[in-house]
């Protein structure tokens, strides 16, 4: 195979300064990226996902640029309000109230459900996961060392005064776009964007994760945690932090306050902070508290592989929303289709390029697409004309494997069955589906007509699509 050319400066999108900046890691060769992971409180929807999706083709394409990457993913399991502004109830307490099961319990219970979408969406595991209960006493020391300068205390905790920090809110540019308009009123304190580092647990009440400090028992403040853990695996600076964008207005914000007391400077931690932006699904079934939401489960329920979602994920760039519907998501599981199908035609042609030439536009194009703030859209684009194009011969399996670094979608692997899912409401079985279609073939070879149409129907009625012509070559869909 040719020599590949140079690869270009990585673009990305800093949301602290909102422009593209150039890759330059802290460390030579490294790139160390932390990404706000989930409250284990409950089933993540697929709208959280998105994030995972998005952080993990930030890592593949730092591993392809050739950095040796160092990605931290936290495990919030105390300290998360049911209000991110700091107000309400603990998510994790109020759970284990309504399920009448042990906080540690539901923790484990949703951490698990977690990882398994993790593995399920093709998502690479992180260098750690961080667990928060794991680093309360780092948190009380973090705490301990800024208290003086920057806290004061209340009767509900110690709370952080945002006044003793330079330009706060400047990555949710709350002065100009109205970023602290959630933040709750809470009784003394000096600032409306102050927030609350440790919280005392009230008297007369015993929560089932509370600790010791200097400021009474209790538990962290959400904030912090991700302060202590990035700084306790990554060291400050670290390159990039990755999170949802409705972290940029208040969570994030008060994590870069927290970096900058800590280091005593004015550095927010991470060098570039990224978010990719919301799913949007107009019937409001994103909402946990919608009861039956959008979890990646249910897709699957439904008969969708779940890495026809994660290309769904790509086919939109991560800062711009991206609409689910059921249709959608169909087309996106006809596209992963159609790569399949592409790559067993791969493998089949003739090799009309034994010297494996590869032209230097597919793969300048494709490096120029991903350097530019992870253009996937623009990418995917070029690695289907590449797989299309027969004159490249058996190089296309290759290039396609190189390609797929960035993607995620397994696409050397996949095959026609793995991505044909049994709906969960499905009765027939495939073995009689396959034997209907058998019989139905013999049926139409003997012009018998009126058996072909009523093995269709039968077919029909238990649910099962026969696709007559499908240009892809899949017999049969069941419905969900």
């Amino acid at each position: 195979m040719t020599e590949a050319p140079a690869s270009q400066p990585l673009m990305l999108f800093n949301s602290l300064t909102r422009q593209l900046e150039e890759f330059r890691p802290v460390h030579p060769g490294e790139a160390r990226v932390y990404s706000c992971g989930p409250t284990v409180y409950n089933y993540p929807h697929i709208g959280n996902m998105r994030a995972y999706v998005f952080a993990d083709t930030l890592g593949r394409t730092l591993s392809f640029k050739g950095y040796k990457l160092t990605h931290v993913i936290n495990i919030t399991d105390v300290g998360h309000l049911t209000d991110d502004a700091d107000a309400g109830e603990d998510k994790m307490e109020k759970m284990a109230a309504e399920k009448a099961q042990s906080i540690w319990d539901i923790a484990r219970h949703y951490t698990e459900a977690y990882w398994a979408d993790v593995k399920a969406l093709n998502i690479r595991q992180p260098a750690h996961w961080s667990i928060a209960t794991d680093y309360v006493p780092q948190m009380i020391e973090f705490a301990k060392a800024i208290a003086d300068k920057h806290c004061y205390e209340l009767d509900g905790g110690l709370y952080f005064d945002t006044s003793t920090v330079t330009d706060y809110g400047a990555l949710a540019r709350a002065k100009t776009e109205d970023g602290e308009g959630r933040i709750e009123e809470v009784e003394g304190k000096r600032h409306a964007a102050d927030f609350a580092i440790w919280r005392k647990t009230p008297a007369g009440e015993t929560r089932q994760m509370e600790w010791d400090s200097p400021w009474g028992r209790g538990a962290p403040g959400w904030h912090l945690e991700c302060s202590v853990m990035s700084e306790a695996l990554l060291g400050f600076p670290f390159d990039i932090h990755t999170g949802g964008i409705d972290h940029r207005e208040i969570h994030h914000p008060n994590e870069i306050a927290q970096n900058q007391a800590h280091s005593c400077t004015d550095a927010s931690g991470a060098r570039i902070w990224m978010h990719n932006n919301f799913l949007i699904e107009r019937s409001g079934k994103m909402s946990k508290s919608a009861g039956e939401f959008l979890r990646l489960q249910l897709l699957i329920d439904k008969g969708y592989h779940p890495l026809a979602y994660r290309l769904m994920c790509l086919q939109a760039h991560y800062r711009s929303e991206l609409e689910f519907s059921w249709e959608g998501l169909g087309a996106a599981l006809t596209r992963l289709k159609r790569l399949v199908m592409g790559v067993a035609s791969a493998r089949q042609v003739t090799d009309k390029n034994p010297h494996g030439n590869v032209p230097d536009d597919i793969r300048e194009g494709f490096d120029r697409e991903i350097s530019n703030d992870l253009g996937t859209p623009a990418a995917l684009a070029i690695m289907e004309v590449m797989l299309g194009r027969s004159d490249l011969g058996s190089v296309r399996l290759s290039l396609l494997e190189e390609m797929d670094q960035i993607f995620g979608l397994d696409l050397v692997k996949l095959t026609r069955t793995d991505l044909r899912i049994r709906p969960r409401a499905a009765t027939i079985t495939e073995e009689e589906i396959e034997a209907a279609l058998t019989r139905r073939k013999e049926a139409r070879a003997a012009k018998d007509f009126a058996t072909s149409d009523k093995l269709r129907d039968e077919l029909t009625a238990a649910g099962v699509e026969v696709m007559d012509g499908d240009p892809l070559g899949w017999d049969w869909r069941l419905e969900a």
